[in-house]
């Protein structure tokens, strides 16, 4: 059926509403008027709208939004607290930074400030490696543990972190390169199989066997100058722990004898460029905190002076 403009104001005799007057299949359409606490609340909003034209910032422009009578916007707001929170740290931050990093356990206040903004500043710049936890994964170390390849001494921690591992931005970067014994030709893989039998003997993972000891043999030409004659590590030369359990490459045999043969080297960007020194402090006091950090001992200033007798 085709729509039947009625002219005449026809009735519902069911509501008593007027007809607007169109019709389709028969349905037709009454003039119900809207209820009258939607129309006012719709005039409502329509106030409330040019208010906050007025009052705040709305219209957008080439460059910026209208400002509004009131000045205010959120931009504003959060300058105004991030200022404030400057000015609330700022007492915090030069204590901090008004002593050398290895006298910050001193006060405990300090101290615990210090893990505090050195955690905030973790997750944001350490996490993509380290992880959340900071456990690390293969290839990034675990700084939960009480394993240090170059020193775990808050001043230790404090040096790697300005200048980074193998990083091009420092010429003051902690640099290690171990030999690819294998790719270069300087072993063959039946002396890389049994090097790797010696190094697994080291930390108890496999019994002395004639391959263990074959491989001791090569150990003290090829490795024992770097590693140590007992497998100990050098930190000066950031060579690792081999006694124990933790392994920064994977601890399988066949992960072990592929960084024999050809080793891999990670590098950790320094900070220095990046962050400012309190942040670093604060970073270096985190990461020490978190379980295997090493006391500060200062070495005798005369190397021939007997352990014993040092302070």
């Amino acid at each position: 059926m085709a729509n039947d403009h009625n002219t005449n104001n026809r009735v519902d005799e069911a509501t008593g509403t007027e007809f607007v007057g169109h019709e389709w299949d028969g349905i037709q359409e009454l003039d119900t008027p809207m209820p009258r606490w939607w129309v006012w609340t719709f005039y409502a909003t329509i106030i409330w709208g040019i208010v906050y034209v007025i009052l705040y910032p709305a219209w957008p422009m080439v460059e910026k939004a209208t400002d509004g009578v009131l000045g205010w916007s959120s931009r504003g707001q959060l300058a105004a607290e991030v200022r404030a929170e400057e000015t609330r740290r700022a007492p915090i931050l030069a204590a901090i930074d008004s002593v050398p990093i290895e006298e910050l356990p001193l006060d405990e206040t300090r101290m615990r400030n210090a893990i505090s903004g050195g955690a905030a500043a973790f997750k944001v710049n350490c996490v993509q490696c380290h992880g959340a936890g900071a456990a690390g994964s293969q290839g990034y170390p675990n700084l939960n543990d009480d394993d240090w390849i170059w020193g775990g001494n808050l001043k230790d921690i404090e040096q790697t972190l300005i200048h980074g591992i193998r990083w091009d931005g420092s010429d003051e970067t902690r640099t290690s390169f171990m030999p690819a014994f294998g790719r270069d030709g300087i072993l063959t893989r039946d002396q890389i199989s049994d090097v790797t039998s010696y190094v697994l003997t080291l930390s108890g993972r496999e019994n002395v066997s004639a391959a263990s000891q074959r491989g001791a043999v090569t150990y003290d030409a090829q490795c024992a100058f770097c590693h140590q004659p007992a497998g100990t590590g050098n930190r000066e030369l950031g060579a690792p722990n081999l006694t124990d359990e933790i392994w920064l490459y994977g601890d399988s045999r066949a992960q072990i004898e592929q960084q024999i043969y050809q080793s891999s080297h990670g590098v950790m960007p320094g900070w220095k460029d990046r962050l400012d020194p309190v942040t670093i402090k604060m970073l270096a006091a985190y990461v020490h905190s978190r379980g295997g950090g090493e006391d500060f001992v200062e070495a005798a200033e005369d190397p021939e002076v007997e352990a014993d007798e040092q302070p």
